[in-house]
């Protein structure tokens, strides 16, 4: 009788257990995941096939090797409360609950957010991507940095800190032409130009010079009907001197003088959009920014079918003690980068879900750019930073993201940067009169 009582108060505190896991569970997919409801399943079933092969390996050798993942956790330390130890159930019976809420590590060997990235929709470059270690926003230039420092040899080319753009660099008194044979040449092409993060990588049948360079990127539409979109997925960005509530002193304020400066000077026709996709019900929120943003262009663009650039201007995000500054015409200038998605992952290979037709027009437009800022203004452009999304460039050919300067920028030094990336626009794009 003893042991049949027992046996029954087991299996009622085993049911126990089990509820409070699958409820703890529930809890934390319905409340950690932000995205809309009825996709939520979706993306949680591509993530868990995305994590599924790390996930098998992860058991085996706690299976194999249960010493060693006894030590490596800590000997077993035990939970300080009923809650922590349901949520450490939780998250050794359903991996993907720790992996959601940042409470579980799961670091691929090359790519650390691939599963976050399906959820977010293809994600974002520098302050849009989820560190999984604090759940928190993270910036691109901050990762780049931690790259290099862990780095123990130089770039085949001596790539520093200054060739990333990461401390003020010292324009030449004369720009430089690069040569064909140069340029021909992949491996001095990808050094001197590009940073390929680790996630992605391009082939030299994609990253070819004589084939972008000689495709066309000049306007065909005259001005009489709207030619350039100018627009900014993350509105909400702002640099040193920035005031609170001012519009004008933030990234969309610097997209109106590049507006101004397109059309008073060059004589384009221009359509700036204001709309904000990053602060939703009074908080920043960029989980979703770059999908409204789509919606939003591709309206825009059903509208005014005759835009052939797109130019979704950014800021980046540094460390504190960084400053991407130049001297441009006796002026204090930031620095600026462009920026390509390749819907690409070392991995995995094409991202077919972030299919993008004209990556090489967008990797043709942003080469011919950069070549142009070596010409006339060497150190105003960073390089060229490669990463595996999309970054919605996939809407028009010649469409185009770019970083210019940084939270640690001026406001001046921010409107300065316009003046050499519209000139630069206009070697590239032509005129339009």
């Amino acid at each position: 009788m003893r042991k049949q009582s027992s046996r029954k108060i087991g299996k009622a505190i085993n049911g126990l257990v089990w509820l409070l896991i699958v409820g703890m569970g529930l809890y934390i997919l319905c409340s950690s995941v932000r995205v809309r409801p009825l996709r939520k399943l979706s993306y949680i079933w591509k993530a868990g096939l995305l994590e599924m092969e790390g996930d098998l390996q992860r058991a085996a050798t706690k299976t194999l090797y249960p010493a060693l993942v006894y030590t490596a956790s800590g000997g077993g330390a035990k939970a300080d409360s009923l809650e922590e130890w349901v949520l450490e159930r939780a998250v050794s019976i359903i991996p993907l609950y720790g992996f959601l809420t940042g409470q579980q590590d799961y670091t691929p060997a090359i790519e650390s957010t691939a599963a976050y990235e399906i959820l977010i929709q293809g994600g974002v470059h520098d302050e849009n991507e989820i560190n999984q270690e604090t759940g928190e926003a993270f910036d691109l230039a901050e990762q780049v940095e931690e790259e290099n420092q862990q780095a123990t040899e130089p770039e085949p080319d001596g790539e520093s800190k200054a060739d990333l753009g990461e401390v003020p660099s010292e324009p030449s008194v004369q720009g430089r032409e690069y040569s064909a044979a140069e340029l021909s040449d992949f491996d001095f092409l990808k050094n001197n130009f590009y940073i390929i993060e680790s996630n992605t990588d391009i082939s030299s049948d994609l990253l070819n010079a004589g084939a972008l360079l000689s495709m066309d990127m000049t306007l065909q539409q005259d001005s009489s009907a709207p030619q350039i979109l100018i627009y900014h997925t993350h509105s909400q960005e702002g640099f040193a001197d920035s005031v609170e509530g001012d519009v004008r002193t933030t990234i969309v304020g610097v997209g109106d003088r590049l507006t101004e400066i397109l059309q008073e000077r060059f004589g384009y026709n221009v359509i700036h959009n204001t709309n904000v996709y990053d602060y939703m019900d009074g908080e920043l929120d960029r989980n979703r920014a770059y999908t409204l943003a789509a919606e939003d262009v591709k309206r825009i663009l059903a509208e005014n079918p005759s835009i052939e650039v797109l130019i979704d201007l950014h800021r980046d995000g540094v460390n504190e003690d960084t400053h991407l500054v130049t001297e441009v015409d006796g002026k204090p200038t930031a620095q600026f980068m462009f920026f390509n998605g390749l819907s690409y992952s070392r991995r995995n290979g094409p991202i077919s879900y972030l299919y993008n037709p004209y990556i090489g027009e967008n990797l043709a437009l942003s080469l011919q750019l950069k070549l142009a800022c070596e010409k006339y203004y060497p150190g105003v452009s960073r390089k060229i930073y490669l990463k595996s999304l999309r970054y919605n460039l996939h809407l028009r050919p010649k469409s185009l993201l770019v970083e210019a300067g940084a939270q640690t920028n001026t406001l001046e030094e921010m409107m300065n940067a316009m003046d050499p990336l519209a000139e630069m626009l206009y070697q590239v794009l032509g005129n339009p009169k």
